[in-house]
């Protein structure tokens, strides 16, 4: 933003009204009454899952009503410091009222995000899964890599993450990652990362150094609530349980903590070796189990690939969505909406992924606009 005008303060206050009508906030408020009534009601916590979503509704209505509450005192602030520092010539005033309007324009870019989200699950948590692609050995690294770039964007989203299952390759990487996260929005913006994803740099395995190219898939899936029915009859599964593979503790990898369910008519398959407990363990696959089965149920009802997925494509060649060239440039670019990067290290060990994130969702708000971009080899 140029030096703060009141035209510019007059186009913040414009988006802030526009923010608010798309986050419906008048109706948040009332929620928040409606909630707030509810919870001291004689009896609320008797049925402790219903409470507990009760107040999970309860604190996301606040937050929101909260952020648009504080974008509003900031944008009084700034008005405020602009027009005494006008009247009275007074550049430290100016300058308070620049930090302000600036301030504001970061926030309300971030709840601009928030109020694209219309989907059903969006503003709740995700399940995220990495499975290695076409490559081999190079393609369980790329797995490894990838985890640790979504652990770190997490982290600066605030957001909390369990990894609930992620077993060490025999040489190099991981087989496989799943892990759950939580925080606002989490499955509304990680949903941009459902796809194939393709690395291409000078193989660390290769003798000969030569370029490699390598692919892992991402999956995301919201976490459902407890009020979402998902049928599954204990005959269709079968459970088996097995030493834990990797760090975790004493306890851990000497008895048979980590579980594998296999929903035998679909032949989805779900692990999990977080927890010490086999019954923790066993409840994550069943969570996760549910997800998987009820965007199943959706594609069926649908007759079409579901909206909470995104097209599915075989990990390989010419279905990637990014693209993270490593040699003989680097460059970290999105083939949907068009953003892209030098700094790849940014990217894969700092998790700076929100460009790529929002980006997309901006694209697709506006209308899936066709991005042509060479392909860079």
């Amino acid at each position: 933003m140029a030096d703060v005008t009141k035209t510019s303060l007059d186009a913040l206050a414009a988006r802030l009204s526009e923010v608010e009508r798309y986050l419906h906030i008048d109706e948040s408020r009332a929620l928040v009454a409606e909630l707030e009534r509810q919870s001291v009601e004689p009896g609320f916590w008797d049925d402790a899952e219903a409470a507990r979503s009760t107040m999970e509704r309860l604190a996301r209505a606040k937050q929101d009503v909260s952020d648009i509450d504080k974008a509003h005192a900031r944008l009084e602030d700034a008005k405020v410091a602009f027009e005494l520092g006008e009247e009275m010539g007074d550049e430290d005033l100016l300058a308070e009222a620049e930090s302000g309007a600036r301030k504001l324009e970061g926030e309300l870019s971030e709840l601009e995000v928030s109020s694209w989200f219309t989907g059903e699950f969006d503003h709740g948590d995700a399940i995220v899964t990495v499975t290695p692609g076409q490559g081999g050995l190079e393609a369980q690294d790329w797995c490894g890599m990838l985890l640790h770039m979504y652990l770190r964007y997490c982290e600066r989203r605030g957001w909390s993450v369990t990894v609930n299952d992620a077993p060490t390759a025999e040489v190099i990487g991981i087989d496989r990652a799943t892990f759950t996260v939580s925080g606002k929005n989490a499955f509304g913006m990680l949903r941009a990362e459902q796809g194939v994803h393709r690395l291409v740099r000078i193989s660390p395995t290769d003798l000969k150094k030569r370029r490699q190219t390598t692919f892992a898939g991402v999956e995301v899936l919201p976490v459902l609530p407890d009020d979402v029915e998902v049928e599954i009859d204990p005959g269709d599964i079968r459970v088996d349980v097995y030493h834990a593979s990797g760090p975790g503790g004493q306890g851990v990898n000497t008895t048979d903590s980590a579980v594998r369910v296999t929903h035998l008519p679909t032949g989805i398959v779900v692990t999990c070796q977080n927890e010490r407990s086999q019954i923790q363990n066993k409840a994550t696959c069943m969570q996760i189990l549910r997800s998987k089965l009820y965007e199943l149920e959706l594609q069926k009802r649908e007759e079409a690939l579901d909206e909470l997925r995104g097209p599915k494509h075989e990990i390989g060649f010419g279905n990637q969505i990014r693209s993270y060239v490593l040699y003989p440039y680097q460059m970290v670019k999105d083939l949907r909406c068009g953003v892209e990067t030098g700094n790849v290290e940014a990217v894969l060990e700092d998790g700076d992924l929100d460009p790529f994130i929002i980006g997309y969702h901006r694209w697709v708000v506006g209308g899936r606009k066709p991005v042509t971009i060479e392909d860079e080899g």
